[in-house]
């Protein structure tokens, strides 16, 4: 944690040295009463005549101290607010930064309901805790010790009984932290299992109201919200137990003071005044007594939430970067060059031979080993097994697809047909053997220049809560409107977008709930198409349209996108048979490849598929 509070220590600083002024005129306000009801009142050292001149003079000084002390308190605030505003805010960046680097296996270890419990509540916890620290513990130490020192220096028997109850006071504190602290760690679990809920039901809200499930739902919800209600009543019972102990521990303080001063003020040992700043101090010890019961409730439930958070921020990404950039990063490396020769004054052909000599230098640094090749992917010897799994999800894969081919995969549910595609964008790590990108193994690649290369389009339409040319603008986010709609013209889109009354500008709601399934597909069809990719990817993501959208689609992506690698899974005959080649997985492996033609005549399996879609008579047409 220290990590970020070194960052705006200099805050903390300032907001505890502004704490010691505001404690410091607290503490001297009791000593000044003392002389006021002694001198002012009573009159002791004037024969029994009370002194108006003392009572304004120091009346007129506690109300400056009192002011000081309001201003020293404003003032730590600020500060006190201003770090542990920035601290839950560098905080909150760094974990979603780190969660954007996250493998899949490390998603789905936390959970999404987890994830959004730790960036959220869990650094509030934090962040409360760092500002209690800095303002409470500051406050809490020189209200109870500079209590104890005035007590002392008015009468050592006061201070003696005050010492003497300190220990028992101590112990009931300790006492009820210890039983407490576990439950804080719950509490947070309990939380992240509230969030998940939630999470799935809003996102599920259409199926569950189709099954007429919304009374299981509340029931779910329920048990789990009665969960963290039960945790927290035995945490606030435990602190309920304790306030009313210490309460009673100082009143008996109190009592003491009063007896014990009452004989001393009998023989002259002490003043009436000296009692009342006793008592005065007592309750300035009790404030600060109870202030670190609640401190000390904070930062149980604070380290509890560091812990969880520091999970989060010490979680290394399981999916190392390589150092390999691909054509794609040098070529706008050689434009910015260019673009940087032409501002220069002198001959342009210089600034074009420096452009090429730095390409030079950049291929012998990343080991150019792609040459030419755009667009081509290479399986060799591919096996996959999910993290955790022992079972082969894929086995001894071996495949080369061409720069600008088209590859249509087909398969039953369950054969590998994703998996083989998250590879290509390693999301997952093959198991044994490799996967190659332009001739390059992608475990070199540094992964945000893999995935520029690649576009891909799920069967799932992941939109988000903005403006549909802006979801579409996602691909690409230079692109300009005319770009935006020729994308959508080429996905199918463009028509039902232009019949809405603000068209590109219509708001899309969350998760795209405004949109059916199809306009959601085609959407992100468009944001796959705009991206400048060599290779573009359809994961099933025309499922969800009827057959003459997806025909036109195609034609259109044909004509399009011509030297583009096309990797279509889908599930119908129709939406492949214009491929190069289709390939037929089954049960983790390449089990036929082919044309459309080839298959129909030398594929059993093949065949099947195509009679179940087509008809008997269309297999030997």
């Amino acid at each position: 944690m220290w990590k970020y509070i070194r960052r705006y220590l200099h805050f903390a600083v300032l907001a505890g040295l502004f704490m010691v002024g505001e404690v410091t005129m607290d503490l001297l306000q009791p000593r000044m009463m003392s002389r006021i009801v002694d001198e002012g009142v009573l009159g002791l050292n004037h024969g029994g005549v009370g002194d108006m001149n003392v009572i304004w003079a120091l009346g007129l000084r506690m109300i400056l101290i009192v002011l000081l002390g309001c201003f020293c308190g404003s003032m730590n605030n600020v500060f006190v607010h201003i770090s542990g505003q920035n601290i839950g805010n560098e905080m909150r960046k760094d974990c979603f930064d780190r969660i954007m680097k996250f493998s899949f296996p490390q998603m789905n270890r936390f959970g999404a309901g987890s994830l959004v419990t730790r960036v959220t509540n869990d650094i509030t916890q934090v962040q409360n805790f760092v500002s209690q620290f800095v303002r409470g513990m500051l406050r809490t130490l020189l209200l109870t010790f500079g209590s104890m020192y005035w007590m002392f220096r008015l009468d050592v028997r006061f201070g003696e009984i005050v010492v003497c109850a300190f220990p028992f006071l101590v112990g009931t504190l300790v006492f009820c932290l210890w039983r407490s602290r576990p439950l804080f760690l719950k509490l947070q679990a309990q939380l992240d299992q509230i969030n998940a809920i939630m999470q799935e039901d809003v996102s599920a809200i259409r199926i569950i109201k189709a099954c007429v499930r919304e009374t299981y739902e509340k029931k779910r919800f329920g048990k789990a919200n009665e969960g963290l209600v039960g945790i927290q009543l035995r945490t606030l019972v435990i602190f309920a137990f304790m306030n009313p102990v210490i309460n009673a521990m100082m009143y008996l303080v109190v009592a003491l003071i009063l007896l014990v001063g009452s004989f001393e003020v009998g023989v002259g040992r002490t003043t009436p005044g000296s009692i009342m700043a006793g008592i005065t101090y007592t309750t300035q010890l009790l404030h600060g007594i109870l202030m670190m019961v609640m401190l000390f409730q904070n930062i149980s439930r604070g380290l509890a939430s560091w812990k969880r958070v520091k999970e989060v921020l010490e979680s290394e990404p399981e999916i190392k970067d390589g150092t390999f950039v691909g054509a794609c990063a040098k070529t706008e490396q050689k434009m910015k060059l260019k673009t940087k020769a032409k501002s220069e004054p002198g001959d342009e052909k210089i600034g074009e031979l420096r452009g090429k000599e730095k390409d030079k230098e950049s291929g012998e640094e990343n080991g150019d080993k792609n040459g030419d090749l755009r667009g081509e992917i290479e399986f060799w010897d591919v096996s996959f097994a999910y993290p955790g799994n022992t079972e082969m999800v894929l086995s001894h894969i071996n495949l080369s697809i061409h720069g600008g081919e088209t590859i249509g995969i087909m398969g039953a549910t369950g054969c590998g047909k994703t998996t083989l595609l998250n590879l290509i964008s390693r999301f997952y790590d093959a198991t044994e053997g490799s996967v190659r990108v332009d001739g390059v193994d992608v475990r070199e690649y540094r992964q945000e220049a893999l995935r520029e290369k690649i576009a891909v389009a799920l069967q799932k339409s992941e939109l988000f809560s903005m403006t549909i040319g802006e979801n579409i603008s996602w691909g690409d986010p230079n692109a300009d409107e005319k770009a935006i709609r020729r994308s959508a013209v080429i996905a199918q889109a463009d028509e039902f977008i232009s019949s809405t009354e603000l068209q590109y500008d219509t708001q899309v709601a969350e998760r795209g709930m405004s949109l059916s399934g199809g306009q959601k597909q085609r959407i992100s069809i468009a944001r796959a198409v705009l991206k400048p990719a060599e290779i573009l990817i359809f994961d099933d993501a025309t499922s969800a349209l009827d057959l003459k959208t997806e025909a036109l689609l195609y034609r259109a992506l044909r004509e399009s996108h011509s030297d583009c690698t096309k990797i279509i899974v889908a599930q119908r005959i129709a939406s492949v048979c214009h491929a190069d080649r289709i390939i037929l997985m089954e049960n983790g492996e390449i089990s036929a490849c082919g044309t459309h033609e080839e298959l129909l005549r030398t594929c059993p399996a093949y065949q099947d598929i195509y009679r179940s879609q087509i008809g008997e008579e269309g297999v030997f047409a």
